[in-house]
């Protein structure tokens, strides 16, 4: 029998709607430059500060997030201005995170007359471990947003789902960057590849911080807060009864595996098709059908919950992996145009399992928000959506460090023959082992995730039940909180 469905009131507009994806494009062309094996090639290959160092510091600092964010996420949820407890933040971080960017990325050429390997590393620490307590600053808050923009469900999913569509926008700072690093490899140009890193990073702090702006400038918080701030032990115990929430932390942690495929990625269009700039036509296909696919979200809500799309996109992605790998055993490092071509069919594929990923993990926290407050009355987007973040930054610290720690297992290693070059020298089966992180063994990795969901029962009648009692107690703490106001004026 079918359900009356309650037609929902829409708040957000699509000029709100637009502002909140320009801002995540923006925060997003600086992200992908750290994001992934950019980071690690950028340290190792650029910097020349040698794989293991890199290594340690990117899994001591990622281990350090898991304490990091979420203080950052309680003392976000304590916070009680005129302008929210988020926005606030969105305004002020954009300066001091877009300086930090471009610090990060200008080592090699503060330091282009150091000898000593140590300055090279404290630099790089650092430089690093500013920046992400900026990022952090502007990245709990803009994503705890996503909820707080809105009480409706329909208007949340649409709020992700323009950010994460926009976003593609700020993607193009990576495909910018293996174009300038081409050119500088084959002499085109006499840039060298610290100077393309620099480039992009300046123009990252500047237009790309100028556009984070606008998610403090021209976005609401409409889901009121209770006038009683939290403690932050409150925040933690919060924290720790949120099952749902552990369960998506825990398979997410288990997730971090599949981001090595990132990593290698680079090191495959790099180190073994020797044309970084392959990675760009390779994704046209997928970037195209990735547009469209943003469309077929609320179809696949409509056939399946968010726990089962989760599970069935993990399942895929390993089936389609396993054939690609195989297909391309002959040929991935001898025919460029082959492995092109077999590569534009995965990313087409893909596209659709990458959107999934961009919209529905994020629309679950906003669901574990929700349960929280039904189950204790406290609203806590500080501190579940800065587990969205460290659980993201922990999962692409543990895959870049598990993948750097790796290379010069599979054999791989680099040789500053100048001051401007490096060289590659790589074992007999290095570029079969590139080719297996890169597409196999990443996806097959990736199914250990399911196994946490298995748990997870925020979902169906649950779900509908929670919000429509969230409706009824909502209108009650508007009420309290308006008089609450009133006496204080």
């Amino acid at each position: 029998m079918a359900q009356t469905e309650t037609k929902e009131i829409r708040y957000v507009g699509f000029k709100e709607n637009l502002a909140y994806g320009l801002a995540n494009a923006g925060q997003v062309f600086g992200y992908n430059l750290v994001a992934g094996g950019y980071l690690s090639l950028f340290f190792t290959k650029v910097f020349g500060i040698p794989a293991a160092a890199v290594s340690t510091m990117i899994l001591i600092l990622g281990i350090w997030d898991t304490i990091n964010d979420p203080i950052m996420g309680s003392i976000i949820d304590k916070t009680r201005t005129r302008y929210g407890k988020l926005r606030p933040y969105l305004m002020l971080v954009p300066i001091p995170l877009s300086i930090t960017t471009i610090l990060l990325f200008a080592g090699p050429e503060i330091l282009a007359d150091a000898k000593s390997t140590t300055v090279k590393i404290v630099y790089m620490y650092i430089s690093y471990v500013v920046w992400e307590f900026f990022y952090t600053l502007g990245d709990v808050p803009f994503w705890s947003l996503s909820t707080a923009i809105s009480p409706s469900p329909g208007d949340r999913t649409r709020a992700i789902s323009t950010a994460r569509f926009i976003s593609s926008i700020g993607g193009l700072s990576t495909t910018i960057l293996v174009v300038m690093m081409d050119l500088s490899n084959k002499g085109a140009w006499k840039l060298t590849l610290s100077q393309d890193f620099l480039i992009l990073a300046i123009v990252a702090g500047t237009l790309g911080m100028a556009l984070f702006s606008l998610a403090g400038f021209k976005t609401k918080e409409r889901v009121v807060q209770t006038i009683k701030e939290p403690s932050m032990l409150d925040n933690f115990k919060v924290l720790v009864k949120n099952k749902p929430l552990l369960i998506i932390i825990l398979a997410n942690v288990i997730g971090s595996l599949a981001g090595l495929a990132g990593v290698f990625q680079t090191y495959y269009y790099s180190e073994v098709l020797h044309l970084n700039s392959a990675a760009i036509w390779v994704g046209i296909p997928g970037t195209i059908f990735g547009f469209l696919t943003y469309l077929l979200i609320p179809k696949l809500k409509k056939l399946f919950d968010n726990r089962r799309i989760v599970m069935l996109n993990l399942i895929c992605r390993a089936v389609v992996g396993a054939v690609v790998f195989v297909c391309g055993l002959s040929f991935y490092n001898s025919n460029v145009l082959a492995v092109s071509i077999l590569l534009m069919i995965q990313n087409f594929i893909f596209s659709f399992f990458n959107t999934i990923n961009m919209v529905i993990p994020t629309e679950m926290i906003g669901d574990t928000v929700d349960y929280m407050e039904w189950k204790t009355g406290q609203r806590n987007e500080g501190m579940s959506f800065s587990v969205l973040t460290f659980v993201g930054k922990l999962t692409g610290s543990l895959s870049t460090s598990l993948g750097t720690a790796l290379l010069p297992i599979i054999g791989l290693s680099f040789v500053q023959t100048s001051s401007t070059e490096t060289v590659a020298v790589k074992g007999d089966h290095t570029d079969l082992w590139i080719w297996a992180l890169f597409i196999l063994i990443p996806q097959l990795l990736g199914l250990l995730s399911i196994i946490p969901y298995l748990f997870y029962d925020l979902k169906g009648e649950k779900l509908e039940m929670i919000r429509a009692e969230l409706k009824v107690r909502r209108e009650q703490n508007a009420k309290e909180v308006s008089q609450g106001g009133e006496g204080n004026e």
